[in-house]
Protein backbone atom coordinates (compact mmCIF):
# COMPACT_ATOMS: atom_id res chain seq x y z
CA UNK A 1 0.00 0.00 0.00
CA UNK A 2 1.47 3.39 -0.95
CA UNK A 3 1.68 6.39 1.38
CA UNK A 4 -1.26 8.23 -0.24
CA UNK A 5 -3.59 5.25 0.07
CA UNK A 6 -2.44 4.58 3.64
CA UNK A 7 -3.01 8.22 4.63
CA UNK A 8 -6.53 8.23 3.15
CA UNK A 9 -7.32 4.96 4.95
CA UNK A 10 -6.08 6.30 8.28
CA UNK A 11 -8.07 9.50 7.72
CA UNK A 12 -11.30 7.53 7.23
CA UNK A 13 -10.39 5.35 10.24
CA UNK A 14 -10.26 8.50 12.35
CA UNK A 15 -13.78 9.45 11.22
CA UNK A 16 -14.98 5.95 12.20
CA UNK A 17 -13.26 5.76 15.59
CA UNK A 18 -16.15 5.82 18.09
CA UNK A 19 -13.87 5.65 21.14
CA UNK A 20 -12.89 9.26 21.89
CA UNK A 21 -9.45 8.35 23.27
CA UNK A 22 -8.62 6.23 20.23
CA UNK A 23 -9.91 8.92 17.85
CA UNK A 24 -7.76 11.62 19.50
CA UNK A 25 -4.72 9.31 19.27
CA UNK A 26 -5.34 8.74 15.56
CA UNK A 27 -5.88 12.43 14.91
CA UNK A 28 -2.70 13.42 16.77
CA UNK A 29 -0.68 11.01 14.62
CA UNK A 30 -2.37 11.96 11.35
CA UNK A 31 -2.68 15.78 11.52
CA UNK A 32 -0.32 18.66 12.22
CA UNK A 33 -1.40 20.53 15.37
CA UNK A 34 -2.99 23.45 13.51
CA UNK A 35 -4.45 21.42 10.63
CA UNK A 36 -7.57 22.77 8.96
CA UNK A 37 -10.70 21.03 7.68
CA UNK A 38 -13.50 22.63 5.64
CA UNK A 39 -16.49 21.40 3.67
CA UNK A 40 -19.74 23.16 2.66
CA UNK A 41 -21.38 22.41 6.04
CA UNK A 42 -18.61 22.78 8.64
CA UNK A 43 -15.02 23.71 9.28
CA UNK A 44 -12.48 23.23 12.04
CA UNK A 45 -8.98 24.39 12.82
CA UNK A 46 -6.71 22.39 15.11
CA UNK A 47 -6.78 18.75 16.15
CA UNK A 48 -9.14 19.37 19.10
CA UNK A 49 -11.72 21.14 16.93
CA UNK A 50 -11.47 18.43 14.25
CA UNK A 51 -12.07 15.83 16.96
CA UNK A 52 -15.18 17.69 18.14
CA UNK A 53 -16.47 17.99 14.59
CA UNK A 54 -16.06 14.23 13.99
CA UNK A 55 -17.82 13.43 17.29
CA UNK A 56 -20.76 15.62 16.22
CA UNK A 57 -21.02 13.86 12.85
CA UNK A 58 -20.99 10.47 14.61
CA UNK A 59 -23.82 11.61 16.90
CA UNK A 60 -25.85 12.85 13.94
CA UNK A 61 -25.39 9.61 11.95
CA UNK A 62 -25.19 6.75 14.49
CA UNK A 63 -24.38 3.37 12.98
CA UNK A 64 -22.94 4.84 9.77
CA UNK A 65 -19.31 4.48 8.71
CA UNK A 66 -17.08 6.22 6.19
CA UNK A 67 -15.82 3.82 3.53
CA UNK A 68 -13.36 4.46 0.69
CA UNK A 69 -14.96 4.82 -2.72
CA UNK A 70 -12.61 4.35 -5.66
CA UNK A 71 -8.87 4.88 -5.67
CA UNK A 72 -6.62 7.55 -4.21
CA UNK A 73 -4.93 10.04 -6.54
CA UNK A 74 -1.83 11.92 -5.50
CA UNK A 75 0.91 14.18 -6.76
CA UNK A 76 3.43 16.10 -4.73
CA UNK A 77 1.90 17.00 -1.36
CA UNK A 78 -1.72 16.58 -2.58
CA UNK A 79 -4.20 13.72 -2.23
CA UNK A 80 -7.66 13.29 -3.68
CA UNK A 81 -9.95 10.50 -2.58
CA UNK A 82 -13.64 9.74 -2.45
CA UNK A 83 -15.73 8.19 0.29
CA UNK A 84 -19.22 7.00 1.09
CA UNK A 85 -21.04 7.33 4.42
CA UNK A 86 -22.86 4.00 4.58
CA UNK A 87 -24.97 1.90 6.92
CA UNK A 88 -24.06 -1.62 8.06
CA UNK A 89 -25.45 -3.06 4.80
CA UNK A 90 -23.22 -0.79 2.73
CA UNK A 91 -26.05 1.47 1.54
CA UNK A 92 -24.64 4.97 1.09
CA UNK A 93 -26.39 7.90 2.74
CA UNK A 94 -23.85 10.39 1.39
CA UNK A 95 -20.79 10.50 -0.86
CA UNK A 96 -17.98 12.96 -1.16
CA UNK A 97 -14.52 13.74 -2.44
CA UNK A 98 -11.77 15.21 -0.29
CA UNK A 99 -8.60 16.98 -1.35
CA UNK A 100 -5.80 16.99 1.21
CA UNK A 101 -2.51 18.80 1.49
CA UNK A 102 0.31 17.06 3.34
CA UNK A 103 2.93 18.80 5.44
CA UNK A 104 6.64 18.23 4.87
CA UNK A 105 6.59 15.35 7.39
CA UNK A 106 3.69 13.61 5.58
CA UNK A 107 0.89 14.51 8.03
CA UNK A 108 -2.34 16.20 7.02
CA UNK A 109 -2.09 19.97 6.86
CA UNK A 110 -5.52 20.63 5.35
CA UNK A 111 -8.51 18.77 3.99
CA UNK A 112 -11.14 20.37 1.78
CA UNK A 113 -14.28 18.25 1.45
CA UNK A 114 -16.79 18.29 -1.39
CA UNK A 115 -20.20 16.69 -0.97
CA UNK A 116 -21.07 14.72 -4.12
CA UNK A 117 -24.33 13.30 -2.72
CA UNK A 118 -25.86 14.86 0.38
CA UNK A 119 -28.03 12.94 2.85
CA UNK A 120 -31.61 12.92 1.64
CA UNK A 121 -30.79 13.79 -1.97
Amino acid sequence: MNHATETARRYLDSWNAADATERRRLLAQLWIDDGRYADPMMSASGVGAIDGMIAAVQQKFPGYRFMPHGSVDSHGPYLRFSWALADARGVALARGTDVATLSDDGRLQSVIGFIDQAPGS
